[in-house]
């Protein structure tokens, strides 16, 4: 098996959805905040989906701006895989559809179908002197 947990991230909560395998959903989506008990409880479900497939799933998000930056520190922790996806990516993938069908669930749900269908290359924290560099040139950017 190759499970994979979906996440589309919004503002103070986010959309659970898991798969088992390609094309194989698990239960229905739900939404987890962003808070402690939240962030316990999903800690919890992915725990169960190791040990229903026999391995930790992997989780793909699409970048959300600073939305996403507690969920991500939370399942960094955890030892999770990451898979920050391009937004462009995510559009994309979901304009490809015949139904435009806007919702949480929807969104996390395709997110789990790109995993499978794509070849994403999983997170990589950047370090600080990175993050430093990057803000320098915004800057100079800026000014010039």
């Amino acid at each position: 098996m190759n499970p994979v947990v979906g996440l589309d991230v919004s503002k103070g909560e986010s959309q659970v959805q898991a798969f088992l395998d390609k094309k194989k959903p698990y239960r229905k989506s739900f939404k987890v905040e962003h808070t402690r008990e939240g962030l316990t409880a999903l800690h919890d479900f992915l725990k169960h989906l190791k040990e229903i497939t026999g391995q930790k799933p992997a989780v793909v998000l699409e970048a959300t701006g600073h939305y996403h930056a507690s969920v991500v520190q939370f399942l960094e922790e955890h030892n999770y895989l990451l898979i920050i996806v391009n937004p462009l990516i995510s559009y994309r993938a979901k304009s490809s559809s015949l139904r435009k069908v806007k919702t949480d669930a929807v969104d996390a749900y395709l997110l789990c179908e790109l995993y499978y269908k794509e070849d994403l290359e999983p997170y990589k924290k950047r370090g600080v002197q990175l993050l430093n560099l990057r803000n320098l040139t915004r800057q100079h950017e800026n000014i010039t």
